[in-house]
C-alpha cells in the first residue's frame, strides 16, 4: 500500500510538471507540507545532490525522494511513477500528431504549454532560493537570511556572467567554498 500511494503521487507529479525536473519541485514542497515524511529542507538537500548527479533532475529527485520514504524499492517505483504519465503521453500524441500536423489547435495547446512551463520552472526557483537563502527559524530579523549563503550565491552567479564555464565548475568551486565556510 505504501508503494501505491508512493507510485500516485509521483504519477500525479509526472504527469503535471510540464518544463523538466526543475518543475516537480513545486509538487515536492506541496508533499512536504502534507506529510511527515519529507521536509522542505531535505529537497533543498536532494536538490543539491540531484544535480550533481548525472541523469535528469527529476528522476534524480523522484529515486531520492523515494528512497526517503521506502528505501531502494520505493526509489525505483517513485522513479517510474514519475517517468510513467510521459511515457504514456508521448505514445498518445505521437500517434495524434501524425493525424492533425496541420491543426491550428494543436500549436495552439502547445504555445499554451510554454508559459505554464515557464511558470513552474519559476516557482521551483524561487523555492530553491528561499529554501537555499531564507532562515525562516531566525530569532532575529537580521539573521534571516543566510548571508555566507547569499554572498557564495551571488559570486557564482557573478562568475557564471563572467566566464561563461561548465557548470560542473561551479558546482566545484561552490562545494569547496561551502566547506572553506563550515556551511
Amino acid at each position: 500500500m505504501k508503494l501505491l500511494y508512493l507510485f500516485i503521487q509521483f504519477f500525479k507529479i509526472g504527469l503535471f510538471s510540464i518544463g523538466g525536473g526543475y518543475a516537480t519541485l513545486p509538487f515536492l514542497y506541496e508533499i512536504a507540507a502534507k506529510e511527515g515524511w519529507l521536509s522542505a529542507e531535505k529537497i533543498g538537500d536532494m536538490l543539491a545532490v540531484s544535480q550533481s548527479l548525472p541523469g535528469a533532475i527529476g528522476t534524480n529527485l523522484s529515486a531520492y525522494a523515494g528512497f526517503q520514504y521506502a528505501g531502494i524499492p520505493g526509489s525505483v517505483i517513485a522513479f517510474l511513477g514519475l517517468v510513467s504519465p510521459s511515457i504514456i503521453i508521448i505514445i498518445i500524441i505521437a500517434r495524434i500528431l501524425n493525424i492533425f500536423k496541420e491543426s491550428k489547435i494543436v500549436a495552439s495547446l502547445f504555445a499554451g504549454f510554454r508559459p505554464v512551463g515557464a511558470g513552474l520552472l519559476a516557482a521551483a526557483a524561487l523555492g530553491a532560493l528561499t529554501v537555499s537563502l531564507y532562515n525562516p527559524d531566525a530569532e532575529v530579523w537580521t539573521a534571516m537570511l543566510r548571508w555566507r549563503e547569499c554572498i557564495l550565491f551571488a559570486a557564482i552567479c557573478l562568475l557564471i556572467k563572467v566566464f561563461k564555464k561548465h557548470p560542473v565548475v561551479y558546482l566545484a568551486i561552490a562545494g569547496a567554498a561551502g566547506v572553506v565556510m563550515g556551511l
